[in-house]
């Protein structure tokens, strides 16, 4: 018989970066469970400042938004730098962003959502909460395998195996495109939310801050700003 403590069903957990995904989840999260904390990954990342923008986002979120205000718990940060000693990519070096021979863009960094979600299943046991929210899409992204919902799907069983209780994986994103990710903030947050997506989130990869465009902050060249700036306008003129 398990002697483990249960684990709450209405306690979530928010994988948040501090960029537009994981913004939107964290309000997705906020309008479902009664208790959501967050937690953020300093793993060596190019764009290192989302480490700020993420803490600035959550200021924004408890001053702007009251009746989400209460539910909104601890803020956690994990170091994971070992993850950028053993990478080798664009995301972690400071070089160009192309594709590799593989297929996938050289911004891949290999396992980084398996160990990120191993990670916060410790911590969400330890905080006595069952589900994890995560951002990962498998409909306008970098094809990257770890966002995929098969991935996800296994992973999610192996957790909850090795936890000896349930662990679900919650994605929001997963079958959205970036324009559809775009109306799903402004159905959860109105034009609020948004505004606060534009002004404080940040996704560009290069972690560029000196540059501001109508959906937000970044070199707009890199594959990151440049999917956000498209999604931008496709939900605008929809």
């Amino acid at each position: 018989m398990s002697t483990t403590t249960p684990l709450s069903q209405r306690k979530a957990l928010v994988l948040f970066s501090g960029g537009q995904d994981s913004t939107t989840c964290l309000a997705w999260a906020l309008d479902r469970f009664d208790h959501v904390e967050t937690l953020g990954f300093d793993y060596g990342q190019r764009h290192h400042v989302e480490l700020t923008c993420r803490l600035n986002v959550l200021r924004e979120l408890r001053a702007q938004f009251p009746a989400w205000r209460d539910r909104l718990g601890e803020d956690h940060v994990l170091d994971l730098r070992l993850l950028s000693q053993i990478s080798d990519t664009a995301m972690t070096d400071e070089r160009a962003i192309e594709m590799q021979a593989n297929g996938l863009p050289n911004t891949f960094v290999p396992g980084r959502n398996l160990l990120f979600l191993s990670f916060a299943a410790t911590l969400a046991y330890r905080r006595e909460a069952s589900v994890l929210v995560g951002g990962m899409c498998e409909t306008d992204y970098s094809g990257y395998p770890d966002c995929r919902d098969n991935t996800l799907k296994a992973l999610q069983v192996a957790l909850s195996l090795g936890l000896d209780g349930p662990m679900t994986i919650e994605t929001p994103l997963m079958f959205l495109t970036k324009a559809e990710t775009w109306a799903l903030s402004d159905g959860l947050g109105g034009p609020l939310l948004n505004a606060l997506i534009i002004d404080h989130t940040h996704t560009c990869y290069l972690g560029d801050r000196s540059h501001q465009h109508p959906w937000g902050w970044g070199c707009g060249t890199c594959p990151a700003c440049v999917l956000r700036a498209t999604g931008y306008e496709a939900w605008l003129t929809a």
